[in-house]
């Protein structure tokens, strides 16, 4: 018989591949995390744009109206990240840059549009807790087809990047929750990969954007932290995308349906770049 102290880890569909364009992808570039997270899904799901170009954060940003701030403010940044603004796209400016970035709406269409209707992005604003998140990433896990599901998170709600195999195996055996200070604190996109459950918890494996963000960009979350982290309570909203191939999305939403999760689009608090001109 299995013992008090098993511990089960579970990769999502796809999640490899998405592993490894994440290692090519980072780190991203200012104000694009959501736009990198959208080439993730993209190269999770095996799209890679074909003869009409490369299917990066840059591709993505465009079509999904990224909107980059004009100058890099202080403390946006993970500490030891200098920054990327090598854009190969003509993006739209806004000086202030808290409304930089990419709204969900935005990414949904520019992952449909680029994916030419093979994929669906279904957007879920809560509620979250341990629950929720168990029973979306189960229905996630259980697709044959890659799935990604991309989070829109407050990072000050998260542990920081590198907790000890101490702090980690308290969580987990014991539900401790004495993990490291956050890393930094902003509105944010992630993917989430992976799940480790154990009898204290589950945590959730995050691939990030920057590779001093855990070990060389993904790191792990108690699903107490991760909750808190999609509420964004005191912070323009949150949720999270399950991006799935067309023909799973109806099962996906059934599913979501019956945990009491809300579809829609959220403000993240990003502007378009309509509202630029």
């Amino acid at each position: 018989m299995p013992g008090t102290d098993q511990i089960d880890v579970r990769l999502l569909p796809g999640a490899c591949d998405l592993l490894e364009a994440h290692a090519r992808e980072l780190p991203q570039r200012d104000d694009l995390c959501g736009a990198f997270c959208g080439a993730l899904a993209l190269g999770a799901a095996g799209i890679d744009g074909g003869g009409g170009g490369r299917l990066d954060q840059d591709a993505v940003a465009l079509a999904a109206g990224s909107v980059i701030s004009g100058a890099r403010e202080p403390g946006t940044l993970p500490h030891g990240e200098a920054g990327r603004r090598d854009y190969r796209v003509l993006l739209p400016l806004v000086e202030d840059a808290d409304a930089s970035g990419t709204t969900a709406a935005g990414l949904l269409d520019a992952l449909e549009r680029l994916s030419a209707g093979a994929l669906a992005a279904i957007p879920y604003t809560g509620p979250w807790n341990a629950d929720t998140l168990a029973g979306l990433f189960d229905l996630a896990a259980a697709l044959e087809h890659p799935v990604t599901l991309v989070a829109n998170l407050a990072t000050r709600h998260l542990w920081g990047g590198r907790p000890s195999v101490r702090q980690l195996l308290g969580y987990l055996l014991d539900g401790r929750l004495d993990g490291p200070p956050p890393d930094w604190d902003v509105g944010h996109f992630a993917c989430v990969v992976a799940r480790v459950h154990g009898p204290g918890g589950s945590l959730y494996c995050i691939a990030d954007t920057y590779p001093s963000l855990g070990n060389g960009g993904v790191h792990a979350q108690p699903q107490e932290r991760l909750a808190a982290a999609l509420e964004r309570r005191d912070m323009p909203s949150g949720g999270m995308l399950v991006v799935v191939s067309a023909e799973d999305a109806a099962g996906v939403r059934a599913g979501a349906d019956a945990l009491g999760l809300r579809e829609g689009a959220w403000d993240n608090g990003t502007v378009t770049p309509e509202s630029t001109r």
